[in-house]
């Protein structure tokens, strides 16, 4: 390298070019300064850096004095430089490096610093609050290739400092579509989780946020016991000292009124002797348990539209709902989303084997299975899956563009103000709601520029990040929600999204399968779906 650098040096010199390029005389190119001005300038180079910089702290070796461009002991990865042999959870097979790839799936960041933004996309959302290098993901991403390669010690990954590293990180995955080489830190962060949860064991916290799709049935059954905590201040108190739940915010509202799934049941319109397409609904445990009428709403839309809805169940013989396993990869219980994961695949395979498509609403469960699935689980039956997934909108406009979709909306002359999802613009599925909600005759639609609403999942609820939480919601979204008019539709895909809007602004947010269904409702269309067998 160094002969190559020289002779190419050389060369330019002798035609009276420049060695300095768009990204000016750093480490690499200082070197040949001297040779290129002369002494004379060289030392000037110097004075003008001593007069302003007397202590030497800005930038050193660049420019003046520098060191040799090929002195290992200043590079990043030096002469000793390693990955330990850490055993990991998911596929990083892709990558590189230790780990099975988690080394090399780490050093795709580059310190370009681009996720060190302040406006425009998502990424990152912590950083824009705090402005602290340890809460971007480029700082994340360093601290994280210090620990797989030993230079912080033993079992660094599971260290109380990891985790307060990565604690602000909301796994929007804004990294993974938005960062120049695609760093997908939210990922990086569950296995983090992983080892930290086989090291430490869990919280009451963590255990009641993983668990929640086990225990959901019961809290469905006994809904007053299951809600008396938002309703007591002394409750609030004792939840926030043992469980980590912020007093500040009421939890989620349980309801008696579930959405339940029939596996005999194939939902079409009575008119409608010969449905176009049959689709697979998938219900996920947030809308099934708490907000059911955005499945309704969608069972609507997807039948107005002449499609006939099957309704998977569990083929193990357990009558507890199916769940993609996004609570348990949150509190790092990898082998249990396993479990939720094969379990839900053996009862989707069979549709998706005959060609239907997997619809589903809340945008973090739907894409589990277009992402972390496969890189915890493998086969045909994982990457089908995967390929056949879609949210609503998704479908709706993909049916459009098909020129297959007949589906009767009526006028619906109001505003709708559109916050998406972070995982909607990480999977570039932004632009299917807005089309799908331009379908909707006289419906105004406008698009908040917004990054992460600051709930993400349970961060939101936690009273060690719910400052941070409400500051990343005020950093556009809430201000732009209190701004709008009051007949104006609020329209957000996600579950938490909608809590955070709800608490912050006040106002009631809309699922687009509820806001569809107000098209439907106003063509006329009756819904009447019955059961065949």
């Amino acid at each position: 390298m160094r002969a190559i650098a020289e002779e190419a040096f050389a060369m330019v010199r002798e035609y009276k070019g420049s060695h300095s390029g768009e990204h000016g005389d750093g480490l690499v190119r200082s070197e040949f300064n001297e040779p290129m001005f002369g002494s004379k300038l060289a030392r000037a180079f110097e004075e003008v850096k001593d007069r302003f910089d007397p202590n030497g702290l800005y930038n050193p070796g660049k420019v003046v004095r520098p060191p040799k461009f090929d002195d290992r002991s200043l590079f990043r990865y030096k002469p000793d430089y390693r990955g330990l042999d850490i055993k990991t959870e998911f596929d990083w097979s892709a990558y590189p490096g230790a780990g099975g790839g988690f080394q090399g799936a780490i050093e795709m960041c580059n310190n370009n610093g681009a996720c060190r933004k302040l406006a425009g996309g998502a990424m990152c959302p912590s950083y824009r609050v705090t402005r602290d290098e340890r809460d971007v993901t480029r700082g994340r991403a360093n601290t994280l290739r210090l620990a797989v390669t030993g230079q912080l010690g033993p079992d660094a990954l599971a260290s109380d400092e990891m985790a307060e590293t990565l604690k602000l990180c909301v796994s929007c995955k804004a990294c993974k579509r938005e960062c120049p080489t695609g760093v997908d830190m939210a990922r990086m962060k569950l296995e983090v989780q992983a080892a930290r949860m086989k090291q430490m064991g869990l919280s009451l916290h963590d255990r009641l946020i993983g668990y929640l799709p086990r225990y959901a049935p019961f809290a469905a059954r006994h809904t007053y016991l299951a809600n008396l905590r938002n309703d007591s201040p002394v409750l609030k108190r004792l939840g926030q000292a043992f469980a980590g739940f912020s007093a500040r915010r009421r939890l989620p509202q349980w309801r008696e009124d579930i959405y339940v799934d029939r596996s005999d049941w194939r939902y079409q319109s009575l008119d409608d002797k010969t449905p176009r397409r049959d689709v697979v609904l998938f219900a996920d445990t947030f809308n099934r348990y708490f907000e059911r009428e955005n499945l309704d709403d969608a069972l609507k839309v997807l039948v107005a539209g002449g499609y006939r809805v099957h309704a998977p169940l569990p083929v193990d013989g357990d009558e507890r709902p199916l769940c993609c396993g996004r609570t348990f990869l949150s509190a790092g219980l990898i082998d249990e989303a396993r479990h939720e994961m094969q379990r839900t695949l053996d009862a989707l395979a069979p549709y998706v084997k005959r060609g239907m498509p997997v619809i589903g609403l809340e945008p973090s469960c739907l894409f589990t299975f277009r992402d972390e699935l496969p890189a915890v689980l493998k086969g045909e039956a994982v990457e089908a899956l995967a390929a056949n997934t879609l949210l609503l909108e998704e479908f709706i406009a993909r049916e459009h563009k098909a020129g297959t979709l007949d589906l009767p909306l009526g006028a619906v002359p109001k505003k709708a103000l559109l916050h998406g999802h972070c995982h909607q613009k990480a999977f570039a599925a932004m632009g299917a709601v807005e089309s799908t909600l331009r379908l909707i005759p006289e419906l105004s639609v406008e698009t908040i520029e917004s990054s992460c609403c600051g709930m993400a999942g349970s961060f939101g609820y936690a009273a060690s990040t719910i400052d941070v939480s409400l500051k990343m919601g005020e950093l556009s979204l809430l201000p732009a929600v209190r701004k709008a008019e009051a007949d104006t539709l609020v329209v957000a895909d996600g579950t938490s999204c909608r809590h955070q809007i709800h608490d912050g602004a006040e106002r009631d947010a809309l699922h687009v399968a509820r806001v569809l269904a107000m098209g439907v409702d106003s063509s006329g269309t009756a819904f009447a779906p019955v059961g065949r067998t």
